[in-house]
């Protein structure tokens, strides 16, 4: 399961950049809440796994 969350959570980081050959991380066009949205899951996610790790 570790593996999962820790492949996913890369996956999602990663996925804006290797659309634009790492150019950037912002879709166009979305630069409102809603791209917070997935980066703030993405950070709870981490947070999760960190607090888990203790």
């Amino acid at each position: 399961m570790k593996t999962v969350l820790t492949f996913a959570s890369a996956l999602l980081a990663a996925a804006p950049a290797l659309a634009h050959e790492g150019g950037h991380m912002h879709p166009h066009g979305m630069e409102g809440g809603l791209t917070l949205l997935p980066m703030a899951a993405l950070i709870g996610v981490a947070a999760l796994v960190a607090w888990n790790r203790r």
